[in-house]
């Protein structure tokens, strides 16, 4: 109908007296301008009337996820293909010259397929963040999977552009593609092991946005900010990014701080070396005075009785050193150390809880604080880890024990003072 009407159009102006050759560029020329004007009309319904309708009826709705489906434009971007359908469809009546007419519908028809690529990364987009939304996706990321299918999508497009373009069927193209799948397998190998590693992270919940992680080789101590298909972003303590490969949380080891978030405890474990020699058996007023101390009393009458009352079943001469059983100046710092950690407002009291010797070395007897704060946020935690060795260092001297250093300038001074 439509090309009789051109005919007819063109035959009109032939009888008003022009020319086959003007009144066929006058015919381009009408048709062009309103292929355009419809092309532009439709933009504009589509854009100004149903967008804007819809989005009308979206805010009045009270699901939210239609709402994500407008504020990723998916509806926009749907409304580019109006105009272009148009055009598709009306240029075989503009020229005569069948290969521009070609080459124009092949450009038309690419253009379509990349509108219809970005609708559907918008749709895939706002499908993710619906399910961001619901509680099955904690602790399951299937960003690698969206990835990978987008993949898959932007594939089939270009196939389908080097379709049009060439005249070949799409499924002649994939079969010739099995002659370089080695060199696909070369080329895409991160995305590949990518993929593979992204299956195993979200299977085995071993990493997800927002956990703590630690990871030397590669700089990594922070928060998981995002895991794609290729790289795991972490934003380190110090405000920097370190990026590590997907596939390198499966093959190499790295540490998972969540456990210690969830348990609702935060270790603490730290040593402080002993001068060996400054241990001694407690005399009568070392214990006199360790009455005293509220933390020791009960222990110091307790244990003063038990070690007498032993001692006396021996009948034991208690006047040399070496008899029996004695209490010594270092394990009743460790009891002292025992009480007041367990009086410690901050210390976890349902968590593991030790006090120890460690071997001897040449730097003194390590004896080890193995107990978890009750305050798992960082400054807190450095705060009250401080406070509690500040206090072991201060203590120290009353028990008569001493810290192991190595020997400073001030240490030779006062050893050469002496001798001379």
């Amino acid at each position: 109908m439509i090309d009789q009407w051109i005919i007819s159009y063109k035959a009109f102006l032939m009888r008003v007296g022009l020319s086959e050759q003007f009144a066929a560029i006058l015919e381009n020329t009408t048709v062009l301008i309103s292929i355009l004007l419809l092309a532009f009309l439709a933009d504009i319904v589509t854009k100004r009337i149903i967008i804007v309708s819809i989005k009308g009826i979206v805010s009045r709705t009270k699901n939210k996820w239609d709402d994500i489906f407008v504020r990723l434009k998916v509806f926009n971007r749907l409304a580019h293909l109006a105009p272009a359908l148009i055009i598709n469809s009306s240029i075989r009546f503009l020229f005569d010259a069948p290969e521009l007419v070609e080459f124009i519908r092949n450009v038309t028809e690419t253009y379509m397929i990349i509108v219809g690529l970005l609708v559907i990364d918008a749709v895939i987009n706002a499908l993710h963040e619906i399910y961001l939304r619901l509680s099955i996706s904690e602790g399951r990321n299937i960003k690698g999977y969206i990835q990978v299918v987008k993949i898959i999508f932007y594939f089939f497009a270009g196939i389908l552009i080097i379709s049009i373009f060439t005249g070949e069927a799409p499924k002649a193209l994939l079969a010739g593609l099995g002659a370089v799948a080695a060199i696909l397998l070369l080329v895409f190998k991160d995305t590949f092991l990518g993929f593979v590693a992204s299956i195993q992270l979200s299977a085995n919940k071993m990493v997800k946005v927002g956990d703590w992680i630690a990871m030397p080789k590669y700089g990594a101590d922070g928060t998981v900010k995002d895991i794609s298909l290729n790289t795991v972003k972490v934003q380190n303590w110090d405000k920097t990014i370190s990026t590590i490969p997907t596939y390198a949380l499966v093959s190499e080891s790295f540490n998972n701080w969540v456990g210690m978030e969830e348990s609702g405890g935060r270790r603490i474990k730290r040593s402080i070396h002993i001068d060996m020699k400054s241990v001694r058996f407690l005399d009568d007023k070392l214990i006199e005075k360790f009455k005293k101390f509220a933390v020791l009393k009960d222990y110091i009458n307790k244990k003063q009785k038990e070690i007498e009352a032993y001692n006396k079943s021996l009948n034991l001469d208690t006047s040399v050193i070496v008899n029996g059983r004695r209490m010594t100046n270092l394990g009743t710092f460790r009891v002292y150390l025992e009480n007041y950690l367990h009086n410690h407002p901050k210390i976890h009291q349902e968590m593991t809880f030790l006090i120890r010797h460690l071997q001897p070395t040449e730097r003194g007897l390590p004896i080890e604080i193995y107990v978890f704060s009750n305050d798992q946020e960082w400054a807190n935690y450095e705060a009250i880890q401080a406070d509690i060795f500040d206090h072991i260092l201060a203590i120290l001297p009353e028990f008569d024990l001493q810290v192991f250093q190595n020997p400073t300038g001030e240490d030779i001074r006062s050893i050469n003072t002496q001798r001379n």
